[in-house]
């Protein structure tokens, strides 16, 4: 599994999802690519009034905020619980 992260600068909500993102228990390491929707149009029309939002790449679907951890670790499927460290990259 792979997410993609629509953020921007100076977003406070963007960086309490980033927390949770980091905070999250998951078992394994899950690939983050953070992407500034200010670097295209496309991206600003279609994410600027919902982010952050978080999209799986394997699925496309996304969760955007306001989320909490539980739905966030839902969001990443029923292994996603259990302890260990997550990374964000």
């Amino acid at each position: 599994m792979q997410l993609t992260f629509f953020t921007t600068s100076h977003c406070e909500l963007c960086d309490l999802a980033e927390q949770l993102l980091v905070n999250a228990p998951l078992p394994y390491p899950i690939p983050v690519e953070a992407v500034d929707i200010a670097t295209s149009e496309e991206l600003v029309e279609r994410y600027g009034t919902r982010i952050p939002v978080l999209r799986r790449e394997d699925t496309g679907a996304e969760l955007g905020w306001p989320f909490t951890r539980e739905q966030l670790l839902d969001f990443l499927g029923p292994n996603a619980g259990k302890p260990s460290s997550g990374q964000f990259h």
